[in-house]
C-alpha cells in the first residue's frame, strides 16, 4: 500500500539538528527507498512555508521535487468538507488540510503516516488507514525505548 506522508513526519525527518534516534525518520527511509510515500500539493505547501534562508528553501524544494503530488480532484475537496462536517458533529474538530488529506488517502487507497493526534480521532468516525512504524519482530519501537530512556534518568 502506498502512504501519503503528511507534514509532521516530513517536518520530523527534515531536521538537521536533531540527531537523536527518530523512528519516524527511519521509517519515512523505509518508504521513499520501497517508493510507496506519497505527498499531496498542500503537504508540500506546508513543509516550504516559513523556510526563512532562500538557498535552504531551494535545496528543500529540490529534494522533495522526487515526490510527485497525488492529484487533487474536485471531490476531494467535497469529500474533505464532508469529512469535516461528519467529525464536527460528533465534536472532533480538525483542520481543512488534514480533512483533504484524508479523503485523497480515501480515494487512492493510501494509508497516512502522521504523528498528528487528531488522525487517530478522525479514525474513529472516518474511513482512513494510519500508517505505522514497522519494527523488527519483537522489538519494542524505538519511541518506546526513547520514552523508558527518558523515565529513568
Amino acid at each position: 500500500m502506498r502512504v501519503l506522508v503528511d507534514t509532521s513526519v516530513w517536518s520530523l525527518a527534515l531536521r538537521r539538528d536533531d540527531n537523536r534516534l527518530n523512528p519516524e525518520r527511519e521509517e519515512l527511509r523505509r518508504l521513499v527507498s520501497a517508493h510507496v510515500a506519497v505527498i499531496v500539493g498542500p503537504v508540500r505547501q506546508e513543509i516550504l512555508s516559513g523556510v526563512r534562508d532562500q538557498a535552504q528553501f531551494v535545496r528543500l524544494e529540490a529534494h522533495l521535487a522526487a515526490f510527485p503530488d497525488v492529484p487533487l480532484l474536485t471531490e476531494d475537496y467535497v469529500t474533505a468538507a464532508i469529512f469535516f462536517n461528519l467529525c464536527r458533529s460528533k465534536g472532533i474538530q480538525g483542520s481543512n488540510t488534514d480533512f483533504l488529506i484524508c479523503a485523497v488517502a480515501v480515494r487512492c487507497d493510501l494509508a497516512i503516516f502522521t504523528t498528528d493526534g487528531d488522525f487517530q480521532h478522525f479514525a474513529q468516525c472516518l474511513p482512513i488507514v494510519r500508517h505505522g512504524i514497522k519494527t523488527k519482530a519483537g522489538a519494542p519501537p524505538r519511541s518506546l525505548l526513547r520514552r523508558t530512556a527518558k523515565g529513568a534518568e
